[in-house]
């Protein structure tokens, strides 16, 4: 195959001494005449080449029809009125509508489909004041992360004049008497560079309705802290304005908080020092409740009285448990909590005090959602999904404790003919790894099954059981599933975060080889048969893997990838991540960020496994100059035959918003590339 000419200049950087080459550095300009053109042609090559297999229509017309199906997202009530998405199946964006009680008839309140005509428009966020006449909505174009909010009303769906802009990382919240709202946002970003440019001095505000956004009140922020950010959120009954400090990526915070029923109130620092995580439950007068993995990295219940706050008097109330403690809310007078066990949810109550009520009896192994609403409420919704569930919606009723089905999916597709298991294997260093894989019953262990061995490994987050019509449409054709708990998730709390941080990161790299080794050992695949998959930290960890074992695998799907460890923290919110990754800047860390990072590591003339790298022009959370030197990179080293393409979709960003039909179409792509170079028969 011949791929585009990519020049190269003569860009040395010197790192603490060590003379490091980026030839491809003018790839980073997304905007320039230059970039454009090769991005059209790696495209050219790239569609040209996936639109001659054979199997591809095929692949996408099944996926179309089982995309085709109604999707509910979990109900919620404000004031006298419920809301819930609803996508119909193909629609490219989910409606929310409004409904007075739950057998009413449901009223369209905001079709995104509307505001654009490709989907590219989509909505962000969406908050109900507290007397459910008014929705704040923030909108995303194209992927970005930049929002717009606007607000509605709910009566009469005409919107009000309000133009909230510059808004990241941040929804909104309203204050008790429906009056306005607080949100964070950054300063007026220049318009030709926002895509690129860092993210630096957040600040938050309160926006009174009827007020030009150039009059909201400047409620915190900190000049002599550019990395701050500061989430905002109003207590239920009215009283405290929770400020949330947040640092980067880092799993730890600190707390503030404002008394907003004093028209002259300070913020007071509560939490003033980064030692651990804390996320405000509710309060009774004075005495605030936190779930915080301080002392407990698995997680626990805690209540500091702000009136004597000093920390050797807080008080526990759920201690830590062998499971991993994910969130909690306060429902009926009672402690929600919401559980991972070996990576699959449980749901458990207790009293205020910390006394065990009981636990949800869920349908299986899976992943639940929802359990939000007011804390009085005694009903609530929550959603189920495994691997071979569809999302269902379910009512609880929290005096009784039983469950019932609001919202059932019909899909073409028999969930029995289907099995998931879960096993531990062992990683280089001898810790045990949990692994979910899914497959049709009945599959010979052969080693010959295609399978897809798809991870995350990091910034805490925890992979669990979900349902995806991309992945049914794989098993379909006899693929195997397989999901692993690297080290640097969430799926054990604190330490098995840590344990793939930083320095540790090459953890991560060593739990995925040691995935497929063992799926190889075990005759579910062989090397020819086997594809490796993830995304943005997903991405990276598939490039590292591609760079240290290229011998072991067929195939690889890096999507919106961090491949340059020397360079990702001059992009957007790439800063963010040195709590993570650490810093090239820091000669401590440049050493290991250098050993691993897979833009760095691509050796020439070395047979690389056909990879297919995707990635999107207004990705602004990994900037797709990541993707674009990667591939550059490993064309120019690849001494095989099998293909190393790019697919760079157009109008899209790092997956949030995407539309409905260029999901379909980039799965398409995905399943056809590995169906042509595994030899998989459709």
């Amino acid at each position: 195959m011949i791929y585009p000419h990519t020049h190269k200049n003569d860009q040395v950087d010197n790192y603490h001494g060590t003379l490091v080459t980026d030839p491809y550095r003018w790839l980073e300009d997304p905007d320039s005449e230059e970039t454009k053109a090769w991005v059209e042609a790696q495209n050219q090559i790239t569609f040209a080449y996936l639109e001659e297999i054979p199997a591809r229509e095929k692949i996408k017309q099944r996926l179309t029809k089982l995309w085709d199906y109604e999707k509910y997202g979990i109900p919620f009530k404000e004031g006298e009125n419920y809301f819930y998405f609803k996508n119909d199946g193909l629609q490219n964006q989910s409606v929310l509508y409004t409904l007075k009680s739950l057998n009413a008839e449901p009223r369209v309140l905001l079709d995104p489909n509307k505001l654009s005509e490709d989907g590219t428009v989509a909505l962000s966020g969406v908050t109900v004041s507290d007397n459910g006449k008014l929705l704040a909505y923030g909108l995303s174009t194209s992927g970005s992360d930049w929002q717009e909010w606007q607000v509605r009303d709910i009566k009469t769906g005409a919107d009000l004049p309000e133009q909230i802009k510059w808004v990241k990382f941040s929804g909104v919240s309203w204050t008790q008497d429906n009056q306005g709202f607080f949100y964070s946002r950054y300063d007026e970003p220049n318009e030709q560079t926002k895509l690129e440019d860092v993210n630096y001095y957040q600040k938050l505000y309160y926006h009174r309705l009827g007020t030009p956004q150039t009059e909201d009140i400047l409620i915190y922020h900190r000049p002599d802290q550019k990395e701050w950010g500061f989430n905002g959120d109003v207590t239920e009954d009215g009283k405290y304005l929770i400020i949330s400090v947040w640092l980067g990526t880092d799993s730890r915070n600190l707390v503030f908080y404002k008394d907003l029923t004093n028209t002259n109130g300070e913020v007071v620092e509560l939490i003033n020092q980064f030692e651990a995580d804390y996320s405000f439950i509710d309060h009774d007068d004075s005495v605030f409740y936190f779930r915080t993995d301080l002392d407990a990295p698995r997680g626990r219940v805690i209540a500091i009285d702000t009136n004597n706050s000093a920390k050797e008097v807080w008080q526990e109330i759920i201690p830590q448990t062998e499971a991993t403690l994910e969130g909690v809310n306060i429902l009926n007078n009672q402690f929600v909590a919401d559980y991972l066990k070996d990576a699959h949810s449980q749901i458990k109550f207790f009293d205020l005090n910390g006394i065990f009520i009981r636990e949800v009896e869920l349908p299986g192994l899976g992943s639940v959602g929802g359990f939000g609403g007011k804390r009085y409420d005694t009903e609530t919704f929550y959603s189920f999904t495994s691997f071979t569930t569809p999302g269902t919606i379910y009512r609880y009723d929290m005096v009784t404790g039983k469950s019932e089905i609001f919202k059932q999916p019909i899909i073409d597709f028999n969930p029995a003919d289907y099995e998931t298991k879960q096993v531990f294997y062992e990683s280089k260093d001898g810790t045990p790894v949990s692994m979910f894989i899914t497959h049709k019953k009945g599959m010979q262990l052969d080693g010959n099954n295609p399978t897809y061995l798809y991870a995350y490994g990091g910034f805490r987050v925890s992979l669990t059981p979900s349902f995806s019509v991309n992945t049914l449409v794989w098993m379909e054709m006899g693929g195997v599933y397989a999901m692993p708990n690297l080290r640097g998730g969430g799926e054990y709390g604190e330490e098995w975060h840590q344990a793939g941080m930083k320095e540790k990161k090459q953890n991560v790299f060593d739990d995925f080889i040691a995935a497929a080794e063992w799926l190889i050992d075990h005759n579910y695949t062989k090397t020819a048969k086997l594809a490796i998959a993830g995304g943005s930290n997903g991405g990276l960890l598939v490039g590292a893997f591609m760079t240290q074992r290229p011998e072991l695998f067929g195939a690889a799907l890096p999507a919106v990838g961090v491949m340059d460890m020397l360079r990702f923290h001059k992009f957007t919110i790439g800063w963010a991540w040195t709590a993570e990754y650490g810093s090239p800047d820091h000669p401590e860390d440049f050493p290991t960020l250098y050993a691993y990072s897979p833009l760095h590591n691509l050796k020439p003339h070395t047979a690389y496994p056909a990879t297919l790298i995707t990635t999107a022009d207004h990705d602004d959370r990994v900037v797709p100059a990541h993707s674009f030197k990667f591939a550059a990179t490993l064309q120019a080293a690849h001494a095989g035959d099998a293909p190393t393409l790019i697919r760079i979709e157009t109008k899209a960003g790092h997956g949030a918003g995407k539309p409905t039909a260029k999901i379909i179409e980039e799965a398409a792509d995905k399943w056809a590339f590995l169906v042509k170079n595994l030899d998989v028969d459709v």
